[in-house]
């Protein structure tokens, strides 16, 4: 497994498991799945995009005209699937292990494990 991924890496990542979406569909797909948290400026989306690309994780998928401007669409790459998926186990076991950890003091402070 390669190093902890930033969280907007991850959820840009995340946006495009399902489908490919253009830069704004990113955008709020993005904001919905943090809800709220995290907030994208296109400049900071595109640039993430462009060194996602050149790491073989997203590539452009097609673009179409809409109202006069260009969209272009982006996709997960099968090694962009991989690696979100290594990085979901990742923190889906550090979050079991802090779980654990805090269930004993729940238990003490009154609270369900």
């Amino acid at each position: 497994m390669g190093k902890a991924m930033q969280e907007p890496t991850f959820l840009i990542l995340t946006a495009l498991a399902e489908r490919p979406q253009h830069g704004y569909g990113i955008i709020g797909d993005v904001d919905r799945i943090s809800e709220g948290r995290v907030r994208l400026r296109a400049g900071t989306l595109y640039a993430a995009l462009d060194r996602l690309q050149s790491e073989g994780l997203v590539e452009a998928d097609h673009e179409e005209v809409v109202d006069g401007r260009l969209r272009r669409y982006y996709k997960l790459t099968g090694a962009g699937a991989e690696r979100l998926a290594e990085e979901a186990e990742r923190m889906r076991v550090n979050a079991e292990t802090a779980a654990a950890r805090l269930a004993p003091r729940r238990r003490l402070a009154g609270g369900t494990a």
